[in-house]
């Protein structure tokens, strides 16, 4: 899916990004169990990939950050 296609994200939602690099010397199998090893265990969810004219990969990861709100009144 390119960029352009992408939908915007919705007004509030703020992400956390992750980078993450590999070197050729893994193969692809060893690099898909790894992200989804974070994927399942941290929320992480894959954003891009990019593969260098050297063969390492650069993987970008996002997960939400989630706020939780204050409530608006008071104990006494």
């Amino acid at each position: 899916m390119s960029r352009a296609l992408r939908r915007p994200p919705a007004p509030g939602v703020e992400w956390e990004f992750d980078k993450v690099t590999f070197s050729r010397e893994y193969s692809r199998n060893v690099v898909r169990k790894l992200l989804v090893e974070r994927a399942e265990h941290g929320g992480w969810e894959l954003d891009r990939v990019r593969i260098g004219p050297d063969g390492t990969r650069r993987v970008v990861l996002r997960r939400k950050i989630i706020r939780q709100t204050r409530p608006d009144f008071f104990y006494i």
